[in-house]
């Protein structure tokens, strides 16, 4: 569900009000399997911060003409119920409610945006669309990287994690990079670097043009896939951030500033919510717990992702209830989603696992490992970058026989001390400099939390004729088609594929465990 890092003031002087941030961070995934089957999914990060007394989140009638200035209503994706107001309607809003149309972002709280100034580039935009015909997008850069980032942190938390896992690596990596913008001294070094970039071979404003580019491509408007990104700061009024901070993350990372009331935790936290829940399009619900009264910031990012399967499921097919074999020891019995149909896929004898592709009619791919029984441990070993290259070189399509489960899953993590482990070191103590956002001093970041879910259903019953199968060999014999029973524990990767990009990775032991 969600990243949260915690700033907490590390002054030694008893008389002064400790303040802390808390970078939270939500994930929120729904997979629908119909026969128009959809997948959902969104991601919220949050980042608070906690300080002292604060003010009032009204007071917002000037917003309207800094957004239609700085943030003109263009392209973005809304759910189909909501088409979202236009621009006329600003100036009929009140202060109790704004929309702020423009990357991607809809805000409907009471907050005042902060006034942008001058902007500080990191090096100039890079906007999908703009590039030089034969150019190489941005994110190309540090997909690779990520994707590196994203199998380490999971080792990790398979380590310490006996059950289901599931997390945005996107969301993590994406929340710790715009962080860094507000880092001075070693730490920007240390927080690229902890997330496995070599700044001898790829500058620090390469990195931040390549979150850039893969954030607007991902947001990019879609008529076979939703998508969603995006980046929003509530800041406490008595907070001055540092607008070199506010217009680099504003350019960068598509993130809106916000002032808000951290002195009434209860209305700010409901009222972030319902900013959430917006976001989402109703996904992500109540996702903030309450934060103390000395929160100084809240950081939210949020990943929506919303797909058809291309070959659908028909839920007439479904077993009611079959079983899942968590272990040696324990079954359960589970709705299994079952079809023959064309995907790629191929068993690895040497790492001794099935590996299968299924395909959205958008540019997303789901990658599902199916280890051997009792083989969980060694297919987690063998999870690399290169591992994943050669699968993809060598998946072939087939006609399968197709069990599936239906699942709903959740992760909640606290990665303050796992980041450490692969590599995030000084961020969480007291070396790390934070002043770039605020310009000022000894303040650590002594929280981070990641929360994610998904949800793998089956809704409707209309059986529909768009999905055919792909074109199969003269040769092959449909009436004994190898089968893909995922009736044990497996592992679930979701790529967006124009990016390359791993959105979420989990692993399924127990379907069931919601």
């Amino acid at each position: 569900m969600t990243p949260t890092a915690v700033i907490t003031n590390t002054s030694q002087s008893s008389n002064q009000a400790g303040s802390r941030i808390t970078i939270h961070s939500v994930c929120r995934t729904g997979w629908q399997a119909r026969y128009f089957e959809k997948k959902v999914t969104s991601c919220l990060l949050h980042i608070v911060f906690r300080p002292v007394p604060g003010i009032d989140l009204t007071n917002i009638d000037e917003a309207a003409s800094i957004i239609k200035h700085y943030f003109p209503v263009g392209k973005r994706r809304r759910g189909p119920e909501d088409p979202g107001p236009q621009p006329r309607d600003l100036a009929r809003m009140g202060p109790a409610r704004l929309w702020l149309l423009g990357a991607g972002i809809l805000a409907s709280v009471h907050c005042q945006p902060f006034p942008a100034h001058g902007s500080k580039s990191l090096g100039g935009p890079e906007a999908p669309g703009r590039q030089l015909s034969g150019a190489r997008p941005a994110y190309h850069k540090i997909t690779p990287t990520l994707t590196d980032f994203a199998l380490r942190l999971y080792k990790q938390l398979a380590a310490e994690t006996p059950g289901n896992i599931f997390f945005s690596p996107v969301s993590i990596s994406s929340t710790l990079a715009l962080l860094s913008l507000g880092a001075q001294a070693d730490t920007p070094t240390q927080i690229l670097e902890g997330l496995g970039f070599n700044l001898t071979e790829i500058p620090e404003a390469d990195i931040h043009q390549g979150f850039q580019s893969l954030i607007r491509t991902l947001d990019l408007p879609s008529s076979k896939l939703e998508m969603k990104v995006g980046n929003s700061l509530f800041l406490d009024k008595q907070l001055k951030p540092q607008q070199h901070f506010l217009d680099n993350i504003r350019e960068v990372y598509g993130a809106l500033a916000f002032s808000a009331n951290f002195t009434d935790s209860g209305t700010t936290r409901r009222q972030i919510n319902d900013y959430l829940r917006k976001q989402t399009y109703g996904q992500v619900v109540d996702c903030l717990e309450e934060f103390a009264q000395d929160t100084l910031m809240v950081l939210l990012n949020y990943i929506f992702f919303k797909a058809k399967w291309k070959h659908p499921f028909n839920p007439y097919q479904t077993q009611k209830q079959e079983s899942f074999f968590v272990d040696e020891r324990t079954s359960l019995r589970v709705p299994m989603m079952r079809q023959k149909e064309m995907h790629r896929f191929l068993y690895d004898h040497e790492v001794a696992c099935t590996v299968l592709q299924i395909e959205y009619s958008g540019n997303a791919q789901a990658l599902l490992i199916l280890p051997d029984p009792g083989k969980m441990a060694q297919v987690e070993a063998a999870l690399q970058p290169e591992t994943l290259r050669k699968w993809d070189q060598l998946l072939l399509p087939s006609l399968l026989d197709l069990h599936l489960p239906r699942f709903s899953i959740s992760g909640t993590y606290n990665l303050e001390e796992i980041l450490p482990r692969i590599g995030l070191t000084n961020l969480f103590s007291l070396e790390a400099d934070l002043s770039g956002i605020t310009g000022q001093l000894n303040r650590t970041v002594s929280r981070v939390s990641h929360k994610a879910a998904v949800d793998m259903s089956e809704r409707g019953t209309e059986a529909a004729a768009a999905s055919g199968l792909l074109s199969q060999p003269q040769s092959l014999n449909t009436t004994s088609a190898p089968h893909a029973h995922f009736n044990r524990p497996f592992l679930v990767l979701l790529w967006e594929v124009t990016t390359q990009s791993l959105l979420f990775l989990g692993k399924v032991v127990n379907p069931a465990a919601g």
